[in-house]
């Protein structure tokens, strides 16, 4: 159902695919979808449910119905081609859209965020100069990638960055592995490595960490979800990273709008993410009265400048909704700026927990949590309740082999949070809803949440 969505939805053309991954085969797939790929003429497929697919590319065998990804290639050096190639690139503009990446879904359908040369380009970029990759020799940066490359952070934030600053880029497994990217560190000399949250707690956490070379290491960075300030600290220390930067953004953004120094204070880098990158506009609004939110209060950030995407793709109404005539993106975001300019990021405005009119945001309690000894991770959503409209739930994943009660966790807050953020209820999980990028749907949780408490 995915793929159909996604494939009609941009009206793709070709598809190219590897037999098979792990347990997913992708012909078989196809076929679910398109059974007249079996007796297509490779190049010339007439599909029912997908009018616009003409070309299906297999990448590493023969299948009925498809072109060899070798052929397609060696094709290419025909002079007729060639000519074709140089005839389209005259007509080519910097703002045509490059890419269409769809946005996780942590809410509804996923939205095609779709982006221009002219977005990626800058921004990666941009990102590259406040790595300072600009600065060191191009061999001395080598860059360890375990995170997908159908994500921003992946493609434009890893790879594009690699290519315009020309250091050596290194994948470190077909899909996300822990084990393999200490390996890849240790073997390859990785001296900076890309993750998301989940990923770094996964990397510390290897039962052989102390085992891997890490010497090379020095910097990196950390993204795709917000990362609690003990994690930053444990990162910084025991991956030798002293030169990690958070980075804050947006699909929609392409991606990054926010963003460390490499040598901003470890504590600056534990509490907030970073300063707002070159060339882009940001404002925080109050969202009772519209207006411009003091500094140090919370609001919604909206970003506007050459990083907004072109919009999504065929749904006009959701693009409007997103950037409305004023250009300023909205990001659903809560935030803060201090007097420096570094933003704090609370939270979505729609995991945002009102309970009896008091605002309370998720992150902070996450956080919070973060500091208990025994508590590995944490996802704080708010439940429905007659009386106070919404309650908090703390969805707690305990550390290998710890052990605590709902009890001992509430007595763990008493006189360190204000009483009424203490969660009414404390539920122990082994794991959490995620989308396919590795973040959390909350909306999922609170949902599951909600049966489980019978609420």
């Amino acid at each position: 159902m995915e793929v159909e969505y996604a494939l009609k939805k941009v009206g793709c053309k070709a598809l190219v695919f590897p037999r098979q991954f792990k347990t997913q085969h992708y012909y078989n797939i196809l076929k679910q979808i398109c059974p007249e790929v079996e007796k297509a003429q490779p190049g010339d497929l007439k599909s029912q449910r997908l009018p616009d697919l003409t070309t299906v590319i297999s990448v590493d065998a023969p299948l009925p119905g498809t072109l060899l990804l070798d052929e397609v290639v060696a094709a290419g050096s025909q002079e007729q081609n060639l000519a074709r190639l140089r005839h389209t690139q005259q007509l080519l503009s910097c703002h045509d859209p490059i890419n269409i990446q769809f946005t996780s879904g942590t809410t509804g359908s996923p939205k095609g965020a779709t982006l221009s040369h002219y977005n990626i380009v800058n921004n990666s970029n941009m990102i590259g100069e406040r790595l300072r990759l600009h600065q060191k020799p191009p061999d001395t940066s080598r860059v360890v990638l375990p995170n997908p490359l159908y994500h921003c952070l992946g493609s434009v934030g890893g790879t594009m960055v690699s290519l315009m600053h020309g250091v050596t880029l290194i994948l470190s497994s077909p899909v996300f592995d822990g084990k393999k990217a200490l390996e890849a560190i240790s073997r390859e000399r990785g001296s900076l490595l890309y993750g998301t949250p989940t990923m770094f707690v996964d990397i510390l956490n290897q039962p052989d960490f102390s085992s891997y070379d890490i010497s090379a290491m020095c910097g990196g960075v950390i993204g795709g979800s917000p990362a609690s300030p003990e994690l930053i600290r444990a990162i910084i220390n025991k991956l030798n990273m002293k030169e990690l930067v958070v980075v804050y953004g947006a699909t929609e953004n392409s991606p990054v709008t926010f963003m460390n120094f490499t040598e901003d204070a470890v504590e600056r880098k534990a509490g907030s993410v970073g300063r707002i990158m070159p060339h882009t506009e940001a404002q925080i609004v109050n969202m009772g009265t519209g207006t411009l939110a003091e500094l140090n209060t919370p609001g919604e950030l909206c970003i506007r400048g050459y990083c907004v995407m072109l919009g999504y793709w065929g749904e006009p109404w959701k693009t409007e909704e997103a950037t409305g005539q004023d250009k300023w993106y909205r990001t659903g975001d809560i935030a803060m700026m201090d007097e420096q300019g570094f933003c704090k990021i609370l939270g979505r405005s729609k995991d945002m927990i009102i309970r009896g009119g008091e605002n309370i945001y998720p992150a902070e309690l996450e956080n919070f949590f973060h500091t208990h000894p025994q508590v590995q991770e944490v996802q704080v959503v708010g439940v429905k309740d007659d009386r106070m409209g919404e309650e908090i739930c703390a969805c707690i994943q305990l550390k290998k082999g710890e052990k605590t009660t709902a009890e001992e966790i509430k007595a763990f807050c008493k006189g360190k949070i204000s009483h009424f953020k203490i969660p009414r209820y404390i539920v122990f999980v082994t794991n959490y809803p995620l989308t396919v990028s590795g973040k959390v749907q909350k909306f999922k949780l609170r949902e599951q949440m909600e049966q489980h408490l019978h609420l």
